[in-house]
C-alpha cells in the first residue's frame, strides 16, 4: 500500500487535482548583450560576466545558478560575476537558453 492509497482510505471523498507547474523566469531581458570575458589572474583562468542592466538581486541569483550548474567557485563583485576557470562557451549556451543576449569579448 503506497502513500496515495493510504490517503484515499483516510479521505475517500477527496478528489486529486493535477495542476500544471509553471516555471518562473525572474530574469530581466535586456537590449544590450552581457559581456563574457576571459582573464588570467595570478596565472589562473577566470570568466567574467558584466553588463547586466537589471536588478542586482537577479544577477546574484544568476551567479549562484551558474556556479551550482558548473560546480565551480566564483563571486559577485561590483556588478560582475567572476567564475573560476574558463567556462565561456558553457555559460554562453546557458544564458542563450534563458533568452539573454551574450557577447564574447577577448580571445
Amino acid at each position: 500500500m503506497d502513500f496515495k492509497d493510504q490517503l484515499k482510505n483516510l479521505f475517500p471523498e477527496h478528489e486529486e487535482k493535477l495542476e500544471p507547474v509553471k516555471e518562473k523566469s525572474n530574469i530581466w531581458l535586456q537590449e544590450d548583450p552581457i559581456l563574457c570575458k576571459y582573464e588570467k589572474r595570478k596565472g589562473k583562468p577566470i570568466t567574467i560576466l558584466e553588463g547586466y542592466t537589471g536588478a542586482t538581486s537577479d544577477f546574484k541569483i544568476l551567479a549562484k545558478e551558474i556556479k551550482t550548474k558548473l560546480s565551480v567557485g566564483g563571486s559577485f563583485k561590483d556588478d560582475k560575476i567572476i567564475i573560476q576557470g574558463d567556462y565561456r562557451d558553457t555559460i554562453m549556451e546557458m544564458l542563450k537558453a534563458k533568452g539573454l543576449k551574450v557577447k564574447r569579448v577577448g580571445g
